[in-house]
């Protein structure tokens, strides 16, 4: 009698076909079609304007701000960017768009073809961009936090008109895990060529999944289903989990998957069917005509490209070889521009690339994540960090006192020689003081002298140990062990 294949290896026959639809809104100061100010958390509907009202005879002026982004992120991702591209209306009714349409592109988008690298488990794959378009945002529908809620949905038209760009990726990630680092990496991209926040609790990205299965070796596609506005990167891969089991456990009872919109339930940790998936016909797009088509010429192209800052790989890539760091220092080094600048900074300061990450990345960044506060928060400047790797390595200062003297300049903004100063901490390399040190340590410790000089060469940690005590620190150590050396012998 055959064996019971088991729920994993039913699912391991099957192969997990991820394509994501990623919408990040730019960080403009204003919307995308006219000069309505962009603030999260705003009286409803005071952000408006005839334009964002949808009124009729209000006509949208696209924003060159809002274009600029767009180009930063397509630029930043690798893709190329038409000299040509055309806004068109994507038609449907719903309470929260008062135009009945959104003003996106279709056929001509703004950019196309480029591509994300991402690692996993060690292991480096590219993941193709298909295309990057322009679009603007609807308003919010509110159905609940209103007595009436029950009874009555209200709706909130400040974020109409919020500019968005809309990044879709080709179908090339095959697991959730792959699908988190794509987008923890676009994530980061986005926010180091300052185009997004990318803030997910302020709606500023959010993830549409088209999700489907086949089997191992199969060309075709399977049917693919879309979970929509999945606002965690982490509430992403417990929908994707969810779909490949669902849609498995379908198939194999003899079922077939439907071509649907469905919706993550974080509570349940389950996807539920919203309605059938709707196709490109369905919106009956047709060229906007009241935006002419636009057109990026080479010099604007080349001026927004000389703008950019450098991309977080490449940063991470020129830490390790010229700073000689290790990947997962150059990793957290470069999680966010600012602390990729402050540790430059510091660097440059220090002339010490290695010593000087040890301190940021363990020393400070532990006292500014008990204090709640970002890098670009921090009381220590980076010079001032800096300084104080330049005084340990030219022997001013010992470790020890240094990792004393650190949360004093936390606390005050000193910096380091300040503090040294006027708390007398400043390290004792006088070879003359360290000796009157050295005899009164010996004399209080014959015992530990005897069993040196039988050979127990063991017990020099300890004398050493007790020369720096008596001296709170402030004696060189490397000295300190050279003149008991001598003393002793």
């Amino acid at each position: 009698m055959p064996a019971i294949a088991t729920a994993e290896e039913v699912l391991g026959k099957y192969e997990l076909v991820i394509g994501l639809e990623v919408h990040v809104q730019l960080g403009t100061k204003t919307k995308i079609f006219c000069g309505c100010p962009i603030s999260f958390g705003a009286e409803p509907n005071t952000n408006v304007c005839p334009v964002c009202l949808g009124l009729p005879g209000a006509l949208p002026v696209l924003s060159r701000q809002a274009v600029e982004f767009a180009m930063d992120a397509a630029i930043a991702l690798h893709c190329r960017v038409n000299p040509f591209s055309r806004f068109a209306r994507k038609n449907y009714f719903y309470p929260d768009l008062p135009k009945g349409y959104q003003i996106s592109q279709y056929d001509q988008p703004l950019a196309e073809r480029g591509y994300l690298d991402i690692h996993v488990n060690g292991a480096s794959k590219r993941i193709g961009v298909t295309r990057v378009h322009m679009e603007d945002d609807a308003g919010k529908s509110i159905h609940d936090g209103f007595q009436d809620s029950d009874r009555y949905t209200y709706v909130d038209l400040n974020r109409s008109g919020t500019p968005l760009i809309e990044i879709v990726s080709e179908p090339d990630l095959r697991t959730a895990d792959e699908a988190y680092a794509y987008l923890t990496e676009m994530k980061q991209v986005l926010q180091y060529v300052g185009v997004s926040e990318c803030d997910m609790e302020k709606g500023q990205l959010r993830c549409d999944a088209n999700v489907s299965v086949r089997l191992w070796g199969a060309h075709e596609f399977g049917t693919k289903a879309e979970v929509k506005n999945v606002n965690s990167f982490r509430f992403v891969k417990q929908a994707l989990e969810y779909e490949r089991r669902r849609q498995v456990e379908l198939i194999e009872s003899g079922g077939k998957v439907a071509q649907e919109t469905r919706l993550f339930n974080p509570d349940t940790g389950q996807t539920v069917s919203m309605r059938s998936k709707e196709h490109a016909h369905d919106y009956r797009y047709f060229p906007e005509p009241d935006l002419v088509p636009l057109r990026i010429s080479e010099h604007w192209l080349h001026e927004v490209k000389s703008r950019l800052p450098e991309l977080p790989a490449d940063r991470r890539a020129r830490f390790v070889s010229e700073y000689g760091l290790r990947e997962y220092d150059a990793q957290v080094l470069t999680l966010t521009r600012e602390i990729g600048d402050y540790f430059e900074t510091a660097a440059k300061t220090s002339r010490d690339g290695r010593a000087t990450a040890n301190w940021v990345v363990g020393d400070l960044m532990g006292l500014l994540k008990a204090a709640g506060k970002e890098v670009q928060e921090s009381p220590v400047s980076a010079v001032h960090l800096g300084e104080l790797v330049a005084l340990i390595n030219k022997g001013e200062l010992s470790g020890k006192l240094a990792k004393e003297i650190l949360p004093k300049m936390f606390e005050t903004g000193d910096a380091p020689a300040v503090i040294m100063e006027r708390e007398g901490l400043k390290q004792i390399s006088d070879s003359g003081a360290l000796e009157k040190i050295i005899d009164e340590v010996l004399e209080e410790n014959p015992k530990q002298m005897e069993q040196f000089k039988s050979g127990k060469t063991a017990v020099l940690g300890f004398l050493v140990g007790q020369v720096m005590k008596a001296s709170r620190g402030q004696a060189n150590p490397g000295t300190v062990t050279e003149l008991l050396k001598k003393r002793l012998s």
